[in-house]
């Protein structure tokens, strides 16, 4: 059995992590620290486990193997680098940190300490997503030209995010940062990595942080990724779409179905099904604990996601393209 410290309740998902540590048949939860005490003390009564308010101490336990991380962002890198010389494996919400250099930290220590980390990046595991690994690895569409994903919800005009959401010193940003890592991760999936990053805000709700963006990724090889993300849309469907030289995909528009286009195909449009999900990354993290494994894409993606924020925030607050070669390692 491996017994999880839950650290902080700040993220609105550290619950949904809470019940997959609680349904899991290898892992329980041992305590749980929060950088507030009394919401701390409030989660550890709801759960039957105790509430240690030092984080040194709970990190010090050795009956604690494990610590799951859902602390404020601008935590993560002071927190993982300190849980991971603990000996104490990690599993944490994304973004892993809101720089690059705090993520290569991050990674470093993991791989000195020897203990696994794991990301969660839900949507990089979903069926729809194999699906369209397999139509690009067959080379239905060409050479791929453009990709573009969306994702966005009402949190900020209907106001059912905590305000600490919209806190740029907790969180690194806002709509982008949260829910833009969603299409951020995955255009980085479908098209590589980038260049160079043109980002953009709007802030309809007039918060601190931004609740209306997109970002334009550009490649040297002429292809473009677009992401954009919203705190301030009603019935806006998380939608794909991939174009190139010989055909085009799209997904959730508004339907929840891929449909292809391509000449490879034929010329009408063809529903494609969609793929076998992946285990959940809580249920990786776990495997990769008990068999001695690496997280490897996960890592990847992860600290190339926290690499494709930090440009997007600059470029935004610069009002200029930033590329990948000028940030900090």
């Amino acid at each position: 059995m491996i017994r999880v410290g839950m650290l902080s309740y700040w993220h609105v998902h550290a619950e949904d992590y809470t019940r997959q540590v609680l349904n899991h048949p290898q892992t329980e939860i041992a305590a749980i620290w929060d950088e507030l005490p009394e919401r701390g003390r409030e989660k550890a009564a709801k759960y039957g486990v105790p509430f240690i308010e030092s984080l040194d101490e709970l990190l010090g336990r050795a009956d604690i193997d494990a610590v799951v991380v859902d602390a404020p962002t601008n935590r993560h890198r002071e927190i993982m680098v300190q849980a991971a010389r603990a000996g104490k494996h990690i599993f944490t919400e994304k973004v892993v940190a809101p720089t690059l250099r705090e993520a290569h930290e991050i990674v470093s220590a993991v791989r000195e300490a020897g203990v696994k980390l794991t990301v969660s990046l839900p949507r990089l595991y979903d069926g729809y997503t194999q699906a369209i690994r397999r139509v690009l690895a067959e080379g239905t569409l060409g050479r791929l030209t453009l990709a573009r994903v969306r994702l966005s919800h009402n949190g900020a005009t209907a106001n059912w995010l905590p305000p600490h959401f919209y806190s740029k010193e907790q969180c690194g940003g806002g709509a982008l940062i949260d829910l833009g890592c969603h299409p951020m991760y995955l255009v980085r999936l479908f098209l590589g990595l980038p260049d160079r990053v043109s980002a953009s805000y709007g802030y309809v709700t007039g918060k601190e942080v931004e609740d209306n963006a997109a970002a334009v990724l550009g490649y040297d090889n002429g292809a473009l990724g677009i992401v954009e993300a919203g705190f301030v849309n009603s019935h806006s469907p998380f939608s794909i779409e991939i174009h190139g030289t010989e055909g085009t995909l799209l997904y959730g528009f508004p339907e929840e179905q891929i449909r292809v286009r391509s000449h490879a195909r034929g010329s009408e449009w063809e529903t494609v099904p969609p793929g076998e999900p992946l285990p959940p990354a809580f249920h990786q993290w776990v495997d990769h604990i008990r068999n001695g494994t690496e997280a490897t894409e996960n890592i990847e993606i992860a600290v190339d996601l926290t690499r494709l924020m930090e440009a997007s925030n600059l470029s935004a607050a610069s009002g200029r393209t930033v590329r990948l070669s000028e940030l900090a390692v």
